[in-house]
């Protein structure tokens, strides 16, 4: 099947694409977290509804191995370098990066670059997250994907004034901004370069006033559901400080969990938990535009 048509003048009418069932955007089966279960993990997932997850790699060592898992599990994969595990790259990651993405530039299961992006939160001071490599390392990888003509998967944290100065110099296909948490004019402007905004487990906190509000208000066509699995957890898996004290473990976020969190989103727009299934699976397809032909596929099996 062709990439949806996407009427410039309007980003969010596309064709619709099959229907998947929900779409995890974002869940890194690859975490040692998962060792031991991911076809148990991905069983879950699917019994619970989840058609299809896009698993991102983190780090050049993680590449093979998402496209493995990927391939043996019927899901997309994007391969990058993540700004919070740059300390653990070399100079030749990059190459490594250009070299995998020329090497499987045919594979349909590859669907963007990333996880790439800026980590503004960890101290400006700290040699491990030294911004300015951070941003040569982003703009790079920023290059890569307009060379493959493939859209990014960006990790925003507190650098989105940042990450937009970057697309301002090197212009990609779009994308997905994962676990926004940006201001409403920040967010509007990651929309009108084509982008679509992931949100998941902070969502589900009532607390969260300006990632709810985000959710709730931005135009249909933007926001996508993300995990961010085993990380992120919502609020029923979330262990408080005090609890953590005590020895209560963290709770493990998975992608089964994404039909619950999207009915957050379904309560926050107004929507039926089946249009908002709907909806951001069509969302995921637009940002990803390979996701499509993947979807054909699923379909056909089923």
């Amino acid at each position: 099947m062709p990439p949806a048509e996407t009427d410039a003048a309007n980003p969010g009418h596309q064709c619709d694409p099959p229907a998947p069932g929900w779409i995890d955007s974002h869940c890194h089966l690859d975490a040692p977290e998962f060792a031991g279960e991911r076809d148990a993990v991905v069983a879950r997932a699917r019994a619970a509804g989840v058609g299809m997850l896009v698993l991102p790699a983190v780090r050049a060592a993680d590449f093979d191995g998402v496209r493995e898992l990927a391939h043996a599990h019927g899901l997309a994969y994007s391969p990058g370098l993540h700004p919070l595990y740059l300390h653990e790259a070399g100079e030749g990651d990059l190459d490594r990066l250009a070299e995998f993405l020329q090497r499987h530039s045919a594979d349909p299961r590859l669907v963007a670059v990333g996880e790439i992006g800026l980590d503004h939160f960890v101290p400006a001071d700290d040699v491990r997250f030294d911004r300015a490599r951070q941003a040569r390392f982003y703009l790079a990888q920023l290059r890569l994907a307009h060379e493959h003509g493939l859209p990014v998967i960006l990790h925003v944290r507190r650098s989105a004034d940042a990450l937009l100065a970057g697309l301002n110099r090197v212009e990609v296909a779009g994308g997905i901004a994962h676990a926004f948490n940006g201001s409403e004019q920040q967010a509007r402007r990651f929309a009108e370069r084509g982008f679509r905004l992931g949100f998941g487990g902070a969502m589900t906190f009532e607390r969260a006033n300006q990632i709810r509000s985000l959710a709730g208000s931005l135009p249909d066509h933007v926001p996508v559901l993300e995990t961010d699995a085993p990380d992120i957890p919502p609020w029923w898996l979330y262990a408080k400080a005090r609890e953590r004290a005590a020895g209560a473990p963290q709770g493990r976020n998975e992608p089964a969990e994404l039909p619950r969190i999207g009915a957050t989103l379904a309560q926050l727009r107004g929507w039926s938990v089946s249009e908002t299934a709907a909806r951001t699976a069509a969302n995921v397809a637009a940002a990803l535009p390979r996701m499509l032909s993947l979807l054909a596929a699923q379909r056909e099996v089923r």
